[in-house]
């Protein structure tokens, strides 16, 4: 009998950049199966997954912060895992350290859990800045470094973070430099009277969030869709204009009277990438000002910092944002 000749598993066929936006499509429309009412904040995840970004999840608890994140993963064809973070953490939980082996009598590196594509780092503001800043440079490098030797992460690689309003008891505010490493920073508000009616439906016919395979949330996107969508974004072009527009909004914010700390270049550059990410999203392989405006106030709300006496007046970092949008002016 002659032997069957061996299996090869079937090359992956090359993804276009049209086939890549509807895989990303979709992946926004498998996550609406789980979470109801949040589209900016989908919409805002997928952006950050485009620019290899991170992105900071701010709401009161209770509003589906940690539910996107998991219907996210359950959409990707991803590694992903969770942390919650906690007082007591410590920065090798997350990050991984060195463990004794008594039969090689050797020292050998156990990975954290910040070794895989998608982390959810749930609650971040409710552990102590020692261990916050444990993901700076994962964040920032895509490595860590552990007894004097990098060790790279996987690509793709994306921090989701979700905290509480710093306003909760037992909460540690983000220090500006980690604020900084976060592409987005998305705030989960209260769903409206008929999203909440729509979530208590869907849990009164059984919905559990628990079990997101039995919702019907499938992964119909993979890391070949990432990376040609990935590759027409930074074909996406833009005009010296719109350069400067970006330019001169983040120069405005340095000189409000509102601010102890308008946006750095850095601000700049990752407000550039949102809108450059968006404008394809949309459909075009260019970037217009209305572009910049949709991605502003999550691009940059968290890369300034109020004057004590404006918080007491009642502004807020979006708030000036939106003025120094509507001053500042637009390229025709």
């Amino acid at each position: 009998m002659s032997a069957q000749p061996a299996e090869t598993p079937s090359e992956p066929s090359a993804e276009t950049p049209d086939s890549a936006r509807a895989s990303l499509e979709a992946l926004r429309s498998e996550i609406a199966k789980a979470v109801v009412g949040q589209d900016p904040a989908v919409t805002g995840l997928v952006v950050a997954l485009l620019c290899r970004g991170h992105v900071l999840l701010e709401g009161v608890p209770g509003v589906a912060k940690t539910l996107l994140v998991r219907a996210l993963a359950a959409s990707l064809e991803l590694d992903t895992k969770r942390v919650q973070f906690t007082p007591d953490l410590m920065p090798s939980d997350v990050t991984g350290s060195l463990v004794y082996d008594s039969r090689t009598s050797e020292f050998s590196f156990q990975p954290g859990p910040v070794f895989t594509n998608l982390l959810l780092a749930d609650e971040i503001n409710r552990t102590p800045p020692k261990t916050q800043s444990s993901l700076l440079e994962a964040m920032e490098e895509r490595q860590v470094t552990v007894d004097g030797v990098p060790r790279l992460l996987p690509d793709p690689f994306l921090v989701a973070a979700t905290q509480n309003p710093v306003e909760y008891e037992g909460t540690y505010p983000l220090p500006e430099a980690q604020l900084d490493r976060f592409l987005l920073k998305l705030t989960v508000p209260l769903p409206g009277r008929q999203d909440e009616i729509d979530v208590l439906t869907r849990h009164a016919e059984g919905f559990n969030p628990r079990d997101l395979k039995a919702a019907g949330v499938r992964p119909v996107a993979g890391p070949a869709d990432l990376e040609a969508a990935r590759s027409a974004v930074a074909k996406t072009s833009v005009s010296p204009e719109i350069t400067g527009y970006v330019v001169d909004i983040c120069r405005a914010t340095r000189e409000s009277p509102s601010l102890t700390l308008g946006v750095s270049p850095r601000g700049a550059t990752a407000l550039l990438s949102t809108a450059r990410a968006w404008a394809w999203l949309t459909g075009r392989d260019y970037v217009i000002p209305d572009d910049v405006k949709a991605l502003a106030l999550p691009t940059l709300r968290h890369r300034i910092q109020l004057r004590p006496e404006a918080e007491m007046e009642g502004v807020t970092a979006d708030s000036v944002i939106t003025a120094v949008l509507a001053h500042v002016p637009v390229p025709r």
